[in-house]
């Protein structure tokens, strides 16, 4: 076995990182098909790490647990946590943690998690964090531990305009974050402009692309309204046009990722994050085709 390795350490080799994200199937037949479908993609691709989600309202913190911790230990991939402030103390995120570390991962994600869908407010609990840089100091005074965070091109959803949520990104990153993650984005321009302000206010951190392969129409216009993001008219263009035919659907989103991660890694990304959705194939397409180049 190779065994885990820092997230940083991997972006200190000299070439691109690259990573996909799962959440926890439902089921225990769900996960093992999950098992074997990052088992195939190590094989095929070897992603340099995979993340695992938590649910809303921190819903799969056990199943998040379990699912890294088997990664890990099973198939041998360095896996991130994702950990979220919603629906938790800090007594209980230190059991978390503990829980983490003890099965050997030192790669986590320390996100503020989504305010509930109802309200579409935040609200954090009774003796827990308000903010994801909170939860970032407390892991790095309390655990040795690689800590991830996440950042928008666009602006967070929330955010009232993008220096403020600079400022927040800012702030985050002196509060112990390593690496940063970006929301989804379908135009490079966002990227590369978030990238040249980041910089400018001094984050030195890795910046990573985060990729969400096109597959349905219905649910990247659902996810991009969701998160703040756009869709560059020419796409949506394109995509309406097609809307009604999934195969092509599929065959323009795998192409224009194709594109966009190229540009993107010409540009000088440090790597690319793959948001898979658990489906693999699209992804497989995408970075398989990236490094042929």
């Amino acid at each position: 076995m190779k065994g885990p390795m820092r997230i940083g350490a991997k972006h200190g080799r000299g070439k691109p990182v690259f990573s996909f994200e799962f959440f926890p199937p439902k089921t225990d037949e769900g996960t093992k098909n999950l098992l074997a479908t990052v088992a195939d993609l190590r094989d095929v691709l070897a992603p340099d790490f995979v993340s695992v989600t938590n649910g809303a309202g921190g819903s799969t913190r056990a199943r998040t647990l379990a699912l890294v911790a088997r990664i890990q230990r099973e198939l041998d991939i360095t896996a991130m946590a994702h950990l979220t402030c919603v629906g938790a103390t800090e007594a209980a995120l230190m059991d978390e943690v503990r829980g983490l570390t003890q099965a050997g991962i030192e790669n986590i994600l320390a996100l503020r998690g989504d305010a509930p869908q109802d309200t579409g407010v935040f609200s954090p609990t009774a003796g827990g964090f308000a903010h994801a840089s909170d939860l970032a100091a407390f892991l790095q005074a309390n655990f040795d531990v690689e800590i991830g965070g996440a950042c928008y091109p666009e602006g967070h959803v929330e955010s009232t305009d993008g220096e403020t949520d600079l400022d927040w990104t800012v702030h985050k990153v002196r509060q112990g974050v390593d690496f940063l993650i970006t929301q989804l984005f379908l135009d490079n321009a966002d990227y590369f402009a978030f990238l040249n302000r980041a910089r400018d206010r001094g984050i030195r951190v890795p910046i990573v692309p985060g990729i969400m392969p096109i597959t349905n129409v219905a649910q990247v216009e659902r996810f991009t309204k969701m998160c703040g993001a756009r869709i560059p008219p020419e796409l949506q263009a394109r995509l309406r046009r097609f809307q009604d035919d999934p195969a092509a659907v599929m065959a323009l989103g795998i192409e224009h990722a194709i594109v966009q991660c190229r540009g993107l890694l010409e540009g000088g990304a440090p790597g690319l994050h793959f948001y898979t959705l658990n489906k693999s194939w699209a992804t497989r397409s995408i970075l398989a085709a990236v490094r042929r180049v």
